[in-house]
């Protein structure tokens, strides 16, 4: 029988719960918790819900500006129904009404890196996870801050300004906190102010059972705006509670960097867990350079070769930047750099810290021309710090 695509209502979602159920192995609550919030997209064959997923409009921060987003979310195929690719009709399908909604960028984590980098897609960077003893933590020295319990306004607007700062963090919607209660009802926030200023961090954690040590305090978000604060948040977190063998950064929980290690004074103590990495895929080039917020100092002009995920094509663009302004137009001479999509998507983000590293990954040209290429996104670093 043929597939047919449809915006789920109630009774395909609830259908689309059950079949979920099955084939993730366990509940996925996010279904019916997102669900309202979200554009909801099944497969049919003969009336059965047989695969689905939602899709999230959400800006993300890129270059200091929201751009507007879809990011994808509790995707999957009926067991007996894959190998047929249907998993990438319905990825196409969920897409096209996430562009006519104005979606110029589409981010999701997966375990199937393969199959969405042969679909366009690409991750900016890697994801981990950090335990660390508290007992080294407990070392790390800090200036004294104020420390006060409980989410405010003030937080939210100050995690909305440091959120600018990387590329790939949400420009969180108003029903964010409410969702993140649902999913983490023990969830305890803490902020942090130099005496007599305002907020400068702000730390969300929870204590959770663990089958080792027992009890493991879990941090979920860590937004510092300076080194100062940041340290003072390690600190706290090593003195929180003194029956606390270990303290986990979740896989969002700690901006890249090198904060963590440089601060310990045992350096081998952290111990880092991959997790599947957050890809990113550009659904409208011209536009997401458009909308994109790059720096002011920096005027140039490159031509670009933009390989299809397929390999099957080639597009040939000028990206010219200059007064904090981008636009990329079709044409141009010889190209002086070529990338395929999934390259566009890690250089869009900041995920290339050099042009050697960029050369390794596959990105071809002139080393000088690279290395220009890579100046006009390299001021920030990507980061994802909301896990969905």
């Amino acid at each position: 029988m043929d597939i047919t695509f449809a915006e789920a209502d109630a009774a395909m979602w609830e259908e689309y719960g059950v079949l979920a159920r099955r084939a993730y192995g366990h509940d996925v609550p996010d279904i019916a918790c997102l669900g309202p919030h979200a554009d909801r997209r099944v497969a049919l064959r003969g009336g059965r819900v047989v695969a689905g997923g939602l899709g999230l409009r959400v800006p993300q921060w890129f270059g200091g500006r929201p751009v507007p987003g879809a990011s994808m979310a509790c995707g999957c195929v009926a067991p007996e129904d894959r190998g047929g690719r249907l998993a990438a009709r319905l990825a196409d399908e969920r897409l096209r009404r996430l562009r006519e909604q104005g979606a110029v960028l589409a981010t999701l984590w997966t375990a199937s890196n393969g199959y969405l980098r042969r679909m366009g897609w690409e991750a900016p960077t890697q994801v981990f996870s950090w335990t660390v003893p508290t007992d080294v933590l407990k070392q790390v020295g800090a200036e004294r801050m104020e420390i006060t319990f409980g989410d405010t306004e003030h937080l939210t607007k100050m995690r909305d300004g440091l959120a600018g700062q990387w590329n790939g963090p949400w420009q969180r919607p108003a029903w964010w906190n409410a969702w993140q209660r649902d999913q983490h009802p023990d969830l305890d926030t803490y902020a942090f102010a130099a005496p007599g200023h305002l907020p400068s961090g702000a730390l969300a954690l929870a204590v959770r059972r663990h089958p080792i040590d027992g009890l493991r305090l879990v941090v979920y978000d860590f937004w510092a705006a300076d080194h100062p604060t940041a340290t003072a948040m390690v600190s706290f977190l090593g003195g929180h509670h003194s029956r606390i063998p270990t303290v986990a950064f979740e896989r969002t929980g700690l901006p890249p960097g090198t904060l963590l290690l440089h601060g310990l004074e045992k350096g081998g103590a952290a111990t880092a867990r991959a997790w599947h990495p957050w890809m990113l895929r550009i659904l409208n080039p011209c536009r997401a350079v458009e909308l994109r917020g790059w720096p002011e100092h920096v005027d140039t002009e490159i031509v670009l070769d933009l390989v299809s995920g397929d390999g099957s094509g080639t597009d040939r663009y000028t990206l010219r930047i200059g007064g904090g302004c981008g636009e990329l137009r079709r044409g141009g001479n010889s190209a002086h750099v070529t990338l395929s999509e999934g390259q566009f998507a890690v250089w869009y983000a900041g995920g290339y810290r050099s042009a050697a590293a960029a050369a390794l990954s596959g990105v071809r040209g002139d080393v000088t021309a690279i290395a220009r290429l890579l100046a006009v996104t390299g001021d920030r670093e990507p980061w994802l710090a909301d896990y969905f």
